[in-house]
């Protein structure tokens, strides 16, 4: 059976889709709750823009795997792709919550507050990750919107207590300079 896994990938690494679409069916026929299977073929399918393939394989794996944090993670791109953010939004989140050091999940969670019009939050994600990810390609774009949300708004209102309770005494509010 791993056998087959191997032959997927294999064949994924050679260009030959088909057949590595072949392997991983045939290894999911034997092994319904493979969740790597299921996200390598899920892959396939959004490569070749089958979201719904595609969406249903990533929610396969997190089915048969719910750490797999990679499965929230092309879960969530799918879900953005398909204008779903604000549960593209929760995938990210979830996989950060397995593994917080996965510089994509913060660039892409960044992404996603921006498209929904929270730059505050976003700013935090593009911090992560320009942090995490020193030599990438993307980092330079993540510094830029830094810039941006920073210069657009550069005293930022945060709470000293981010979860307040109800009591008589307020919540003490901080300036921030960025």
């Amino acid at each position: 059976m791993n056998n087959l896994f191997a032959q997927g990938v294999a064949a994924e690494e050679a260009g030959k889709i088909g057949e590595a679409e072949a392997a991983y069916k045939a290894l999911l026929r034997l092994e319904p709750e493979n969740a790597s299977a299921h996200v390598n073929l899920g892959t396939i399918y959004y490569n070749k823009k089958s979201f719904k393939l595609s969406e249903h394989h990533y929610r396969a794996a997190i089915y048969a795997d719910n750490k797999y944090y990679l499965a929230y993670f092309d879960l969530a791109n799918v879900l953005d792709d398909t204008d779903r953010v604000d549960e593209a939004i929760m995938a990210y989140l979830t996989a950060l919550k397995l593994n917080p050091t996965h510089a994509d999940s913060h660039y892409n969670l960044a992404l996603a507050y921006e498209h929904i019009s929270k730059p505050q939050k976003a700013l935090r994600h593009w911090r992560r990750y320009a942090t995490m990810d020193q030599a990438g390609c993307w980092r330079e774009h993540a510094i830029q919107q830094i810039r941006r949300i920073t210069k657009a708004s550069p005293l930022l209102i945060e709470r000293s207590n981010p979860k307040p309770r109800r009591t008589k005494r307020r919540a003490k509010l901080i300036l921030v300079k960025h």
